[in-house]
């Protein structure tokens, strides 16, 4: 499985390299956001939020769209189909699903640290409406404990508002799961270091896809699916640190090669909340994790 791998990475990394060059899917960003219109083009019920904005409620609006059943693709719709995520060997498959989890949990854990409790709902629900359906399964094959009701209970605080212990101790639940599907993982993989890397490449492919949906005619129009990508990129980073010590001595100039262009990415996501204009283009953030991802080649 590795070394065919290999060899689609860095073909996949050209083909990206390509397409951004050529500025597919590139947007003006000189458009500001537009306050009181949802993604659908309906008003929204716009209200203030906890910083006196309206993205609050926006934000909701946008989940009831974003939020679909699975779609045959293994996963969260736009998630799992613009990565093919369902074609890829099973556990890596399953490596970039708990990490996409861990990706919206991640920044949802941002929004509730800034009170934007409607901003973060979403992404305490998407981990069960999207994710945890295709990972279920392969929780038996793991022997992980089903952690559905641990999930549920996680959004339930944040959409109650609770902060402090209640959510120390649902978060809690939740992060043991997570951490028993990692050694479950670890246990069956005879390259740790080499799963984690790719796995970490496939949640950037996936956090380029919902920057590209974000981003209609210029705006950012959809700020979950903005808040989707720098979750993934920021537990991207994460994956790879996890796992330096062991990169460091393969190829030092690959990992630094890696750490400049996440470094270059974050700079897209400069707060949890979006921007008014957007940093970059769908198509030049494409070209910058097709650059993260050929020298992750050279680490497999």
């Amino acid at each position: 499985m590795k070394s065919r791998h290999k060899i689609w990475f860095g073909v996949g990394a050209f083909v990206v390299a390509g397409t951004a060059a050529s500025g597919v899917a590139s947007s003006d960003p000189s458009g500001l956001v537009g306050p009181a219109a949802s993604p659908s083009g309906m008003r929204a019920d716009v209200r203030p939020g906890s910083d006196g904005s309206a993205q609050g409620n926006i934000l909701l609006a946008q989940h009831s769209e974003h939020a679909k059943p699975n779609d045959g693709e293994g996963g969260e719709a736009g998630e799992a189909g613009s990565s093919g995520i369902a074609s890829l060997p099973p556990q890596l498959a399953f490596a970039t699903r708990i990490a996409l989890l861990r990706g919206h949990l991640l920044v949802g854990e941002e929004l509730v640290k800034q009170h934007q409790w409607n901003a973060a709902l979403p992404h305490f629900l998407h981990p069960t409406e999207e994710l945890y359906g295709d990972l279920k399964d392969t929780l038996a094959e793991y022997k992980v404990a089903p952690f559905d009701g641990a999930l549920k209970a996680l959004a339930d605080v944040v959409k109650a508002r609770k902060g402090g212990n209640d959510y120390i101790r649902a978060q809690k639940l939740v992060n043991d799961a997570l951490a028993d599907a990692d050694r479950a993982m670890q246990g069956r993989t005879g390259d740790w270091p080499g799963l984690v890397t790719e796995a970490a490449i496939e949640t950037l492919k996936v956090a380029g896809a919902e920057y590209s949906a974000a981003i209609v005619n210029g705006r950012i129009a959809k700020p979950v699916e903005y808040q989707d990508a720098r979750g993934f990129v920021w537990q991207a980073e994460r994956m790879i640190d996890s796992v330096s010590d062991v990169l460091e001595k393969k190829n030092a100039e690959a990992l630094a090669s890696m750490r400049t262009g996440l470094a270059e990415l974050k700079k897209v996501f400069p707060s949890p909340m979006p921007p008014r204009t957007p940093v970059k283009s769908p198509a030049d953030v494409l070209s910058d994790i097709a650059r993260i991802e050929l020298a992750a080649s050279k680490l497999l």
